[in-house]
């Protein structure tokens, strides 16, 4: 059992190595492209004063290596950044291929500056130190993301900036006094100082690397949560529904008088246990709802509807409801179809949490007046209200889920806080917006907008159409 547990971990440990390296062997090649064309500014700045200083021939021949090189990492990164997933060994091998292509391209890099520093004799060098210094510290910034492409790196320019001023003191014997050993030691504090840098973006990128893991760790435990939440959920709500939907059946059944007339005070009781076994539903069905919305399984069934019907079904449906809390509905509907391509249900869905609303947060004896607005393209729904008037600084809590306008305990009207917002995700799926706007006196009207169904007006809608889940 030890042994498989300790199996278990390096086998792990293999995961974590080969995905830190295919990370760093990612952001290496990336970098590698992006700095494409910086890379070739500089090499024809260095190449185009030697030419002119120093040989055209040594300038024409560098220049043809660094084509070959270039190309090849060119070549090589992007084959990389392609590879889709590389084992182990596939990722070693690209490493092994880097690697070579840094001494190439270090070597041509430290040929033409020591080739400089040989035309120029004995002298203080200060054009071939430069470019080494140069590329020293390019390298530093920018290949910090692979140690040991690093340390080729940095090895090769280090054992070249020392070579420069040692050929010059062994060639010339030069005392102690000279400048030729001021520029050695200058180059070995230069050397240090490329060692510094390199180790302190070294430690930032691995900082960083550590941080990222960190993060997708926290990552891959909040979506471990969330589905669990939504899978707990989901199942609660579907077991709650159930037994609720029965015992709901057997109220309204109670309270039909199909059972027997019953005592006034057992009818008080009776409204009361209705009252709430209707909230509860629909509470369960709103948070299923959103259930489905989030993980994009909601199904639309899309036929050409006219929108006419769907709002005089609606206001019908609804009307009870309103005519309890005080409201009138009051319509002004064109008097042909208005065709356009939705879910039914869905759209009546959108109408009812609308008009719930504007009835619930309306005064009594007020009227919530519904009319249209057409054009070639779209079709708009209004729903004007008297209610409390939403600004525009409300937007967030009028869609958002779970928010409410009145989310105090003494808010007259009990609510999820859903509605909207599983009315927003439904007109998204279907293509229209919903929206709304402070009226000029007092109340809101909101706005349903569709693209128009382009038929002629009279023909029949189909009764069928296509089904497709919900993209939020």
């Amino acid at each position: 059992m030890v042994r498989r547990m300790s199996d278990l971990k390096t086998q792990e440990q293999k995961i974590s190595d080969h995905n830190v390296l295919m990370r760093q062997l990612r952001d290496y090649c990336q970098i590698g492209i992006d700095l494409v064309w910086q890379r070739q500014i500089i090499f024809l700045a260095a190449l185009g004063l030697a030419a002119f200083y120093y040989d055209l021939g040594l300038a024409i021949s560098v220049l043809f290596l660094i084509c070959l090189s270039e190309v090849f990492d060119f070549c090589l990164f992007r084959q990389f950044l392609r590879c889709q997933a590389c084992d182990a060994r596939q990722a070693r091998r690209f490493l092994i291929l880097i690697c070579f292509s840094t001494v190439f391209s270090a070597s041509i890099i430290i040929i033409y500056s020591i080739s400089i520093a040989i035309l120029q004799g004995p002298t203080t060098h200060f054009m071939p130190l430069f470019f080494l210094f140069a590329a020293a510290l390019f390298a530093a910034m920018n290949n910090h993301q692979l140690l040991p492409v690093l340390f080729l790196r940095l090895s090769l320019y280090g054992v070249a900036f020392l070579f420069i001023p040692i050929r010059d003191l062994v060639i010339t014997q030069a005392p102690l006094s000279s400048e030729l050993w001021a520029q050695l030691f200058t180059s070995i504090f230069v050397v240090f100082f490329i060692i510094d840098s390199s180790v302190s973006y070294l430690k930032f990128y691995r900082s960083q690397l550590a941080q990222l893991a960190a993060l997708t760790r926290e990552h891959e435990l909040s979506l471990a949560s969330i589905k669990a939440k939504t899978e707990f959920v989901s199942t609660m709500s579907h077991e709650l529904r159930t037994p609720l939907t029965a015992i709901k059946g057997a109220i309204d059944l109670i309270k039909s008088g199909k059972l027997g007339e019953m005592p006034t005070q057992a009818e008080a009781a009776i409204t009361i246990a209705q009252r709430n076994s209707d909230r509860l539903l629909s509470l369960i069905n709103e948070i299923l709802d959103l259930q489905s919305v989030e993980n994009n399984s909601m199904r639309f069934e899309f036929a050409a509807t006219d929108l006419v019907e769907v709002v005089k079904n609606t206001v019908l449906d609804n009307a009870p409801y309103t005519t309890k809390l005080g409201v009138e509905m009051v319509t002004d509907l064109p008097s042909t179809k208005v065709l356009v391509d939705v879910d039914r249900k869905r759209l009546g869905q959108v109408f009812s949490n609308i008009i719930s609303n504007a009835s619930k947060f309306s005064p009594s004896g007020s009227k919530i007046i519904i009319n249209f607005e057409i054009d070639q393209d779209q079709a708009r729904v209004l729903f004007s209200d008297k209610g409390i008037g939403l600004s525009e600084g409300d937007y967030d809590k009028v869609f958002d889920p779970f928010s409410q306008i009145d989310a105090s305990d003494t808010r007259k009207i009990g609510g999820t806080g859903l509605g909207m917002n599983i009315s927003k995700r439904i007109m998204d799926a279907m293509g229209g917006t919903i929206r709304y706007q402070r009226n000029t006196d007092v109340g809101t009207t909101f706005i349903v907008e569709l693209p128009r169904e382009l038929r002629e007006q009279g023909s029949e809608c189909p009764s069928s159409g296509h089904s497709k889940p919900m993209v939020a």
